[in-house]
């Protein structure tokens, strides 16, 4: 393990790691709440306009996170077996596969952004707000895909601050553009005085282009400081294909890719079933996913410590200590987990109440998010131990276990309540919970049986 970590437990170690992720994802929750709450100002439809197409954004993003992970279990290793020169070499091959990942993503999503509403089954007055939305995200990839990348090789290297410190101005740029861009302009009151705060009144575009923007920065932030790295630097190295380490990262990154590709596709055909419930439960679902998000961020911390110390304790040679990091990490995961999900089971009108005024959207989703307060604690241990596998590159049977719980114990339940026994919003939140729960115990029994750890080299 690097020379930074010694003389510390591996408690105090995973919280170290852990905390900048956690304190990013804060930032980005905040934002996405700031996001929700302004577009749910304009009214329900709006909403909807937003989040029909959230799921088929989390596949054109899932690619790029897929990559984040191949890159990462690579330069990890490297680090931890002290190889700097083949961690720079590494890197240096991100810079451009997470360029051209990004222009061939948000260049299909463009071409797919007029008609996905439409397949999603939307009402005809939010498809155009909609699709205009999803266009100009995907258009953002080029940059929102390095962004991503970057951060992954920094984390590889131990350095989970500087991802913190370039997605809080990243997330601050996209909050201030939102405010300018989203409504029109307008006098606000502060202190009793009155104040011109311009405007262009784009409404859910604006939303959008905010977004945009802030990636724009981002990229420019994240790059300078990948650059200026001593471990992961690639001033220097060629930046053109090594295709001995991208087989390596192909490798570990295919399956992860048909993993996040398997579970994107359940999430949209699963948005797609709610969207035939109507506006109002579609509304009442996009707002309760972004919301519970707040409750589960702790455990992407927890997830991106062990996916770092895995790697470079698989690099170092120790694979028992891989069995210590998953077991501290899984622990404290969960803890903090069911922490957060009695928070979140106690104050679900609050929280409902953040983004929306509409009282019947309110209601129908505090009583989903108190239904799925109860799996939160499996969601913790389910990060940690697909983040510890994706550190030593084991990608492989994390994708079956998602076919298997995704489509078969979320999509097919699903599909036949809504279908044919016309249930509603807190049934389809049942299947999910079922989902979250089965994937959680089956990657649990494969780590106890201990095969996996076997079969690393």
């Amino acid at each position: 393990m690097p020379s930074l970590y010694q003389g510390k437990s591996l408690t105090a170690i995973v919280l170290a790691l852990a905390w900048p992720t956690i304190v990013e994802q804060i930032f980005q929750t905040v934002v996405q709440y700031v996001d929700s709450a302004m577009v749910g100002r304009i009214g329900a439809h709006a909403s909807a306009a937003v989040g029909v197409t959230s799921t088929a954004m989390w596949l054109m993003n899932s690619f790029s996170f897929a990559v984040g992970v191949g890159f990462l279990a690579c330069v990890s290793r490297a680090t931890g077996a002290g190889e700097v020169e083949k961690a720079r070499t590494i890197s240096a091959q991100a810079v451009f596969v997470s360029l051209a990942v990004g222009a061939i993503t948000g260049g299909a999503g463009i071409l797919l952004s007029g008609g996905l509403p439409h397949w999603m089954g939307a009402a005809p007055e939010i498809c155009p707000e909609a699709s205009t939305y999803f266009a100009i995200l995907c258009g953002a990839l080029l940059f929102r895909c390095p962004i991503i990348v970057f951060g992954s090789v920094l984390r590889a290297a131990g350095d989970m601050r500087t991802p913190m410190y370039v997605n809080a101005v990243t997330n601050l740029v996209n909050v201030i553009f939102n405010f300018l861009l989203i409504y029109p302009s307008r006098y606000i009151t502060l202190f009793e005085k009155s104040y011109f705060v311009p405007g262009a009144g784009m409404g859910v575009v604006g939303a959008a282009w905010g977004t945009a923007i802030a990636f724009v920065v981002g990229i420019v932030f994240m790059a300078v400081a990948v650059y200026r790295n001593p471990l992961v630097s690639p001033v220097g190295y060629p930046l053109k294909p090594n295709f001995e380490i991208l087989s390596r990262v192909g490798r570990i990154c295919f399956p992860n890719v048909m993993q996040r590709t398997v579970v994107c596709l359940g999430q949209v055909a699963f948005t797609a079933l709610i969207t035939s419930l109507g506006t109002i439960p579609l509304a009442a679902h996009s707002i309760a996913i972004t919301a519970e998000q707040a409750f589960y961020m702790p455990g992407s911390g927890f997830q991106a410590a062990a996916t770092t110390l895995s790697g470079q304790a698989l690099g170092a040679g120790d694979k028992e200590k891989i069995k210590k990091i998953i077991g501290v990490s899984g622990r404290i995961s969960v803890i903090t987990l069911a922490c957060t999900g009695l928070l979140l089971f106690l104050f679900p009108n609050f929280i409902m109440s953040i983004f929306t005024p509409d009282q019947e959207v309110i209601q129908r989703g505090a009583e989903v998010l108190r239904l799925v307060s109860i799996s939160e604690p499996f969601f913790g241990l389910t990060m940690v131990l697909e983040g510890a596998f994706n550190g030593v590159g084991d990608t492989k049977p994390s994708f079956y276990i998602a076919l298997v719980s995704m489509w078969l114990l979320r999509i097919l339940p699903t599909w036949i309540c809504v279908r044919f026994l016309h249930l509603g919003l807190i049934a389809v939140w049942c299947c999910m919970v079922l989902d979250v729960i089965s994937r959680a115990l089956l990657l649990l029994i494969r780590y106890l049986k201990g095969n996996w750890l076997k079969n690393l080299v």
